[in-house]
């Protein structure tokens, strides 16, 4: 069984130069299908297109990140939700709330929130969740609309082991990317991630973002690529005690049941 990439931002403008090469580089290397990540309505849209275009290979999601919701208007809410009706999209988001970088004020980024969960669960959307430095608002505001919503995953989770039991007591799932990988931030990761129940495990590069820092040969330049998964996969599977084959099987199942992938 191939892995799913299920958050890879392919439309980011460094992939301009060789993005067929990147999905080709990813499937030689044992990453068979691919979540595109949406960020904005434009690239919501973008990434709609990118997947259409790779069918059986791409899907994607249609969100706006909390980064874009000051400038987030009443129309934007239309264009979602006709993207939420179209064959390749698979989750709503990605969205939540950012309070780290902070580049829109917290009750925008509250408000934009609640607007897509409620998107979501119109359209019986999964729901691929961003947090950062927000942990409180980001639990207390997803408990009022979950009941509602099929599924949602802790995308790029990156917290400590009381985030991550609250957020397994909502019944996330929870991806992982190459954040794992990395002994200055991540190193608390490995002692976590058999905390994780395999069947709410999910797996991520981020791409172009959170390159691991433990490549061997390290690349050239700084830029992530799905290719990089097995890796990732690799890293998790010692830091659980498992089999990286028995990982990737289980990954994979889970991915494809969580976004209803044919």
């Amino acid at each position: 069984m191939q892995l799913i990439d299920i958050g890879a931002n392919l439309t980011h403008k460094s992939f301009d130069p060789d993005r067929d090469q990147v999905i080709s580089r990813a499937h030689d290397a044992g990453v068979g299908r691919m979540i595109v990540t949406g960020s904005s309505v434009h690239c919501s849209r973008q990434a709609e297109e990118l997947a259409a275009g790779n069918p059986g290979v791409l899907y994607s999601t249609a969100g706006i990140h909390p980064h874009h919701a000051a400038e987030t208007q009443a129309i934007d809410r239309e264009a979602l939700s006709d993207l939420l009706q179209l064959e390749t999209v698979v989750a709503a988001g990605e969205c939540g709330l950012d309070y780290f970088r902070n580049f829109s004020p917290k009750e925008d980024q509250r408000r934009v929130f609640s607007m897509q969960l409620e998107m979501a669960a119109e359209h019986k959307m999964p729901v691929f969740l961003h947090q950062r430095d927000a942990h409180e608002d980001f639990i207390a505001i997803l408990k009022e609309y979950l009941p509602a919503i099929p599924r949602a995953v802790a995308h790029c989770f990156t917290g400590d082991n009381d985030e991550l039991d609250a957020c397994l007591d909502l019944n996330l799932y929870i991806g992982i990317t190459g954040w794992i990988c990395d002994e200055r931030r991540g190193g608390h990761l490995k002692d976590i991630v058999a905390n994780i129940p395999l069947d709410r495990l999910m797996v991520e590069t981020d791409a172009p973002y959170l390159l691991p820092r433990d490549l061997d040969p390290k690349p050239g330049g700084r830029r992530n690529e799905p290719m990089y998964l097995p890796h990732i996969v690799q890293s998790i599977a010692e830091a659980r005690g498992l089999e990286t084959p028995e990982l990737v099987s289980s990954t994979a199942r889970t991915s494809e049941q969580f976004f209803a992938l044919p």
